[in-house]
């Protein structure tokens, strides 16, 4: 088994009811556009009513930049239809260290991977 050092952002949208299925269709644009990102682990949306969660995944700091550049576009298309409630950073310290200016805008609440955890 190899350690896990896989960096995560975690963001959950509130959508309004009106918008849900214009956001799911939104969703699948931001996979979409996502699907051949070097660096990317894992990445789907799933939803709880009308809260939305971006589940992604990704090797390091670099490729988390990397897909916040590539999806720009799109996410200030998502914003324009819900809110931001929440944005959790889970990675390594030293990927958190090179994330903390680059995603100052987004007010993240960080939080440090432990070593010992387990990749399969």
């Amino acid at each position: 088994m190899n350690q896990d050092t896989v960096c995560t952002l975690v963001p959950y949208f509130d959508v309004p009811a009106d918008k849900v299925d214009e956001f799911k269709a939104l969703g699948k644009r931001f996979v979409e556009r996502t699907r051949s990102e070097p660096g990317c682990v894992h990445y789907a949306f799933s939803f709880s009513g009308c809260t939305a969660h971006c589940r992604e995944g990704y090797d390091n700091a670099e490729a988390i930049l990397h897909h916040l550049e590539n999806v720009g576009g799109l996410l200030q298309e998502a914003l324009a239809i819900a809110y931001l409630i929440k944005l959790e950073v889970h990675a390594p310290a030293a990927e958190i260290a090179k994330l903390r200016d680059p995603l100052t805008a987004m007010k993240p609440q960080y939080f440090v991977l432990e070593e010992g955890g387990i990749r399969r």
